[in-house]
């Protein structure tokens, strides 16, 4: 699709033209903006902002969570669980101390009996039995306090285990008349506060976790809404967003963006107001010259001013389509595939040689018209420049993307972006027949970009030139 530098000569309209499609080249980015995270870091951490709020809420709470309960273990807990060893300890030596004062028989066994009653805790004496093997210690917490405490205050061989019976813990004390065998309740040595506290924490955490994320899925909404106008006015698509909700910042960028969205729409009507009658300024006088051209007989003079006219009449309306666009066609559902159909037999119909290649049910919102005379210029190029162009539309994750393959002599990829400049032409010559004037390729992307899409330049797999045109969803 070769084209080379051209001087419009003095029509204004042209360079009207050339400075609206510089302004929308630099506008609009050539490629769609992606996220791509740098690290594991921003890998690992939410991309939305309702994700981020939630961690911020999350990330403190649970800090405090493990803080508390370190401080609670560490600390409190620890605590009360080694005095409860300790109360334990001291109700058995006491016990111990009381049986070196009572005789053997019925004032002994009253004496074990009473300090059952009172301490909730189970003695049988064993006269004459021996301390068990000792067992490898367990490890816990409750059996490192209490053989800590029975060693302080009972002072005598023992032997403890805590993993044989879920609701009771055993302790044998060697005496010298034989074995005390005592039997704990669990109960006496460990708190059942220590669960409550941490349900509780739990419990209180999802229930704030809750409320935080209905309050922050409410104000994430009014900014996605607002996401969403946004991108569908910069594809020319009609804006459902019109209520100014959310914090006082999201209100405040809504404000701002209707605002921004009624100035654009002021200053393209006025845009098209005026190129309106420049359109009908430059008819008139060029009516008038051909009317009088026509006064004056076959003279080949005057068939060659003729000819001048007609030409003059031509760029004008190419310059002025160019300049005015097509924001003015409303976006519509369109089914892609039914269109390039259509735009495939109408080439044919003007002799072109083309292969058509679409998959059913393409539907996206655009304006037909501007898609046909973006793709029309494309296809119009690849033509001029090869001998078979091969159109081809397929469906990708955000949208389609239109191929326009041919096999002619392509363009060099230092020169794939300056072509897409209004006037500018590869082909050095100044004939327009041999590459019309440079504004196709520039007609296409700004209708393509007006859409929200693109169109790049690529080498083609059938040796020659593709023109790619991507249509968002």
């Amino acid at each position: 699709m070769p084209s080379a530098p051209i001087d419009p000569g003095p029509i204004d309209s042209g360079s009207i033209g050339a400075g609206r499609a510089a302004l929308a080249a630099d506008a609009l980015p050539a490629r769609p903006f992606e996220i791509r995270p740098q690290n594991w870091v921003k890998r690992v951490l939410p991309r939305t902002m309702f994700g981020r709020s939630l961690l911020l809420i999350v990330m403190p709470l649970v800090l405090v969570q493990m803080i508390a309960t370190w401080v609670f273990y560490a600390r409190h807990w620890e605590t009360v669980s080694y005095r409860f060893s300790s109360d334990v300890a001291g109700d058995i030596g006491m016990l111990i101390d009381g049986m070196k004062a009572a005789p053997p028989g019925p004032e002994l066994t009253r004496l074990m009996e009473t300090a059952s009653i009172l301490t909730d805790i189970s003695y049988v004496l064993e006269p004459g039995a021996t301390l068990p093997p000792a067992a490898p210690p367990a490890g816990t917490l409750l059996e490192t306090q209490l053989r800590q405490t029975l060693s302080e205050r009972v002072a005598r061989p023992f032997w403890v285990d805590t993993e044989s019976d879920p609701s009771d813990v055993q302790v044998k004390v060697e005496l010298p008349s034989g074995v005390l065998s005592v039997t704990v309740p669990r109960k006496r040595l460990y708190t059942s506060t220590t669960y409550i506290f941490m349900l509780w924490m739990i419990g209180s955490s999802l229930i704030l976790l809750f409320v935080a994320a209905l309050f922050l899925r409410n104000q994430v909404k009014s900014l996605r809404r607002l996401a969403a106008a946004a991108d569908g006015f910069g594809k020319g698509r009609p804006m459902t967003y019109s209520k100014v909700e959310g914090a006082l910042e999201v209100r405040q960028a809504a404000i701002a963006f209707f605002q921004m969205r009624d100035r654009i729409q002021r200053q393209v009507r006025q845009r098209t107001e005026m190129l309106a009658g420049v359109s009908h300024d430059l008819r008139t006088p060029l009516t008038r010259m051909k009317l009088a051209l026509e006064m004056m007989g076959t003279d080949p003079t005057v068939t060659e001013l003729k000819s001048d006219v007609i030409e003059m009449e031509r760029l004008i309306e190419i310059y002025l389509d160019f300049a005015r666009g097509e924001g003015t066609e409303t976006p519509v559902e369109t089914d892609i595939a039914f269109l390039l159909d259509d735009m495939a037999a109408a080439s044919r119909r003007d002799g072109t040689a083309l292969s058509l290649a679409a998959p059913d049910e393409l539907v996206v919102p655009v304006r037909p018209d501007a898609l046909r005379r973006c793709l029309g210029n494309l296809i119009g190029n690849a033509q001029r420049y090869g001998s078979h162009v091969w159109l081809t539309g397929q469906a990708c994750a955000d949208g389609i993307d239109i191929l326009i393959d041919d096999d002619g002599p392509g363009i060099p990829v230092a020169d794939r972006e300056r072509v897409f400049q209004p006037f500018v032409r590869l082909d050095a010559s100044r004939n327009p027949a041999t590459g019309g004037i440079g504004l196709g390729l520039a007609i296409a992307r700004d209708v393509a970009r007006t859409h929200g899409g693109d169109v790049r330049l690529e080498t083609s797999p059938q040796g020659g030139l593709r023109a790619r045109v991507h249509l968002p969803k």
